[in-house]
């Protein structure tokens, strides 16, 4: 069956061998560590832990995939989703910003589950995990350059859907033909609204959104590996195809070919939880918190220049009702950064924000607005800039600034100034679930069987 060229160029590049450079593989290596760690620090969040373990309580399955951090042993479907929910969950894990943002590390959750369960028919090692993990980056990350789903109101997460898709079906013993029914499938399941990611509906879904998509992709490939058909014209059928009933007859195009771009380029948060279009402006607040002790009162106006993304998504005014509201809100961020010099998932809480009426003092004295060169340097692929500038006018016309950082700690242009931070959190989240130090463990052999490193993270009793 000839499919469309879109699925055909993913099919192709997910079963040829690919040669990826030294840096991609390297970094990959740092992604997988990075979302395992995000994913760690997230079980101590209570709200994450409810969404945890097998559907229905008291389920059990036999072959088992196990969940990383805990002795939850449960079904692929099942597995992809809770390892889905603790990486993304406190909103730390690894971003790609482009027409379409989002975080490619949501793969590795049906890329671990699909590649752990392959693993009790032969042996998986650690080099095809992390392979799968860079030609799931840039199947999102190439689609997500010029494909804007958020223009039509979906979720940035059907693109997660069908890079998991193409490769869990990989590790399930497909093959071509195979993986692009399944790749057909996942595009004609389409995803949900981007509701719950704006006021006044921001939710938890947003959370747990990416492990859904994750959980339904691992379906979409088991069924490709029983044989179900695909559909060829998934995309271009005129009128019920994905071009003409979700892009409004835009084509869908792969805007370079495919190969290690995503995961060379892929952004880190390595310092604190912050999304990514406001992790310049934080590290800006935190840069001017020694100058501001003791004379918060005396602030009249913050100046906040940002780029057109952080405005179109981030910028919120009036009353913030949960955590969800306030990791999306540059105002509230800064306001953190400016008062305490840091800044933690725990600073989200609504616990927290009580406690600290101050800082929503502090979002009212701010005025965001874009510098036009901000945005064009954000959209420059040779740059990926995403710059934001922050400047306090104090009461008595004293000006405190303005400091501008340009490139976010955790960007290419700054890896190797944010791998010792990276690093000090990959140990915060080893400490979460009383693991051995990331010294002693990275960078592990590629050719290490899966089954054994997951072994050390195995938490019984939790």
């Amino acid at each position: 069956m000839k499919y469309d060229t879109v699925i055909d160029a993913i099919a192709t590049y997910v079963v040829e061998k690919q040669s990826f450079s030294k840096e991609a593989y390297e970094t990959a290596q740092l992604c997988f560590a990075d979302a395992l760690a995000c994913g760690f620090l997230a079980l101590k969040d209570p709200e994450c832990k409810k969404h945890l373990g097998p559907f229905f309580p008291g389920t059990t399955v036999q072959p088992a995939v196990r969940v990383p951090g805990t002795s939850y042993l449960l079904d692929p479907l099942q597995a992809a989703y809770n390892i889905g929910v603790m990486n993304r969950w406190l909103d730390y894990n690894d971003t790609w910003l482009a027409a379409e943002w989002g975080h490619p590390s949501d793969n590795l959750a049906a890329i671990l589950a699909s590649a752990d369960y392959a693993s009790h028919q032969r042996t998986v090692t650690l080099d095809e995990v992390f392979n799968a993990l860079i030609k799931a980056y840039e199947i999102q990350g190439v689609l997500s350059l010029k494909n804007s789903l958020n223009a039509q109101g979906f979720d940035h997460v059907l693109f997660v859907k069908v890079a998991c898709t193409a490769l869990a079906a990989q590790f399930f013993g497909c093959d071509k033909e195979a993986i692009s029914a399944a790749i057909s499938n996942a595009f004609i399941d389409v995803g949900s609204l981007r509701t719950y990611r704006h006021a006044p509906n921001t939710g938890h879904r947003k959370s747990w959104a990416a492990g859904d998509a994750a959980s339904r992709a691992v379906f979409l490939a088991w069924q490709a590996s029983k044989g179900e058909k695909g559909y060829a014209s998934a995309l271009t059928a005129p009128k019920w195809g994905f071009q003409d009933s979700i892009l409004g007859g835009k084509e869908l195009v792969l805007e370079r070919p495919l190969g290690c771009y995503v995961m060379e380029n892929i952004l880190f948060k390595v310092w604190f939880p912050a999304e990514f279009h406001a992790q310049t402006a934080v590290e800006a607040a935190i840069q001017l918190h020694p100058k501001l002790k003791g004379r918060i009162n005396d602030i009249q106006k913050i100046e906040i220049d940002t780029h057109s993304s952080a405005i179109r998504i981030i910028t919120k005014s009036g009353p913030l009702h949960n955590f969800a509201d306030r990791d999306h809100c540059i105002q509230y961020m800064a306001a953190v950064g400016l008062l305490f010099g840091e800044l933690h998932a725990e600073n989200y809480s609504d616990e927290f924000a009580r406690k600290h009426p101050e800082i929503d003092a502090l979002r009212e004295k701010m005025i965001v607005k874009e510098n036009p060169q901000y945005s064009v340097d954000y959209l420059d692929p040779n740059k990926r800039s995403i710059a934001n500038s922050l400047k306090v006018t104090l009461k008595d016309g004293q000006v405190i600034g303005p400091v501008t950082v340009e490139y976010p700690l955790g960007h290419r242009r700054r890896r190797s100034e944010g791998l010792t931070y990276l690093r000090e959190k990959l140990d915060r989240g080893l400490s979460a679930i009383g693991a051995i130090k990331f010294k002693d463990i990275f960078p592990p052999p590629g050719d290490m069987p899966l089954d054994l490193f997951l072994q050390k993270f195995t938490k019984q009793n939790r």
